[in-house]
């Protein structure tokens, strides 16, 4: 089967984790041939936007890369928002996919697209949605003139060519539904996924990871990760952390400290040496940290590492919103809505049975939504 990722709404970052990488590398594992066209949006090494050239590559996942640029008949910063780009209609029709996923739902090929269902029929299309309230529509000429006039009255004149919209958080589904108009039945539920380690391969990762950060036998160790800004509540954390007197618990960093808490995170880092901060990992090695966890952090907003989390076992203390339900069944806390951060950080401190219950549990979980093998082939059906 020939599959077709377009991440022309969205970036595609070389050598990640995110959902785009991974479908792709399952895709590719499940013997499809398989082909990323994609805008030139990016990051760099500090994790900010930028733009690369156009070309074609083969990617870390073992799928071609086609990056494709912006029309260039307005300014590069307006394309870009627009998202408009030459030649895609005969990109397919060279490529001539069984299967094309639309990764987002705010940008101008959509309609490229509908033509191309169109002219060929026996496609199959389906599109998925990352937007909520929290990342979207945030501003007054965002949701008004970008998102209400721009993006959704494109995606109502694609929308019959579209078999699914696939959506990846309640919250998500409550932006498509009420906010873009998309009819509930057109809706699924498409949750970001992970990878799965079997027992005795996780359990080898495991000892290697604890073994690196030093961890000694009935040690906890609570992570939290990603670019950590004031929204991730990463202060309130260290704070929660280092009220807790107990030496047999240690708190790891992953990611980029903001500006805006460097300063006073550094000065708590500092003064407990049960804390350690270690900058970015790759996605081996923060699977590696997480697997060497006990508790994943995240009090503040949602970031894709939560799910990768129950899927190497890890406990969860997560903000009390609608889209963290889902991945909560007797396997952690949700901060706001029984307990506290202090509360429940201290809970975890001081039972490791119940940890291992929690660990099961989140296994559990894992495999009934996040699995990329399952995610996966819901293309192939």
């Amino acid at each position: 089967m020939k599959i077709a990722h377009l991440c022309l709404s969205n970036f595609f970052i070389d050598g990640f984790s995110y959902q785009e990488n991974e479908l792709v590398r399952q895709n590719v594992l499940d013997g499809h041939d398989v082909v990323v066209i994609a805008s030139t949006e990016s990051y760099d090494e500090y994790r900010e936007i930028t733009y690369v050239e156009p070309g074609t590559y083969m990617g870390a996942e073992g799928a071609r890369i086609i990056r494709v640029p912006y029309s260039q008949w307005l300014p590069h910063k307006v394309m870009a928002k627009l998202r408009i780009h030459p030649g895609i209609f005969d990109l397919l029709q060279t490529e001539a996919p069984d299967v094309i996923l639309f990764h987002s739902l705010c940008g101008w090929e959509l309609l490229t697209v509908k033509a191309y269902k169109a002219a060929y029929p026996q496609v199959r299309v389906f599109a998925d949605s990352h937007e909520d309230f929290n990342n979207s529509a945030r501003s007054f000429i965002s949701k008004h003139f970008l998102h209400g006039m721009y993006y959704r009255s494109v995606l109502h004149r694609a929308l019959s060519s579209i078999e699914k919209v696939l959506c990846i958080s309640v919250e998500t589904i409550n932006f498509v539904r009420d906010f873009y108009g998309v009819p509930a039945d057109r809706i699924e539920f498409y949750p970001l996924g992970g990878f799965i380690y079997d027992g005795d391969e996780y359990m080898r990762v495991r000892a290697a990871g604890r073994s690196e950060y030093h961890l000694k036998d009935g040690e906890i160790l609570f992570v939290q990760s990603g670019k950590m800004d004031g929204t991730k509540k990463v202060l309130e954390s260290l704070r929660a952390f280092t009220k807790i007197d107990n030496p047999a618990i240690r708190l790891v960093l992953a990611g980029h400290l903001h500006e805006d808490i460097v300063g006073e995170a550094n000065a708590i880092i500092e003064a407990d040496p049960r804390i350690q901060f270690v900058g970015w990992k790759t996605a081996d090695e923060l699977r590696t940290l997480l697997c060497a966890a006990d508790v994943y952090l995240q009090p503040g907003t949602q970031s894709a590492t939560m799910q990768m989390s129950l899927c190497c076992r890890c406990a969860v203390i997560l903000d009390n919103v609608p889209s963290h339900e889902p991945y909560m069944d007797g396997n952690g806390w949700l901060v706001g809505k029984d307990i506290g951060l202090d509360n429940a950080m201290m809970n975890a401190s001081n039972d490791k049975a119940q940890l291992s219950d929690m660990a099961l549990q989140s296994e559990k979980i894992a495999f009934r939504l996040l699995d990329y093998r399952k995610l996966a082939e819901r293309l192939y059906q």
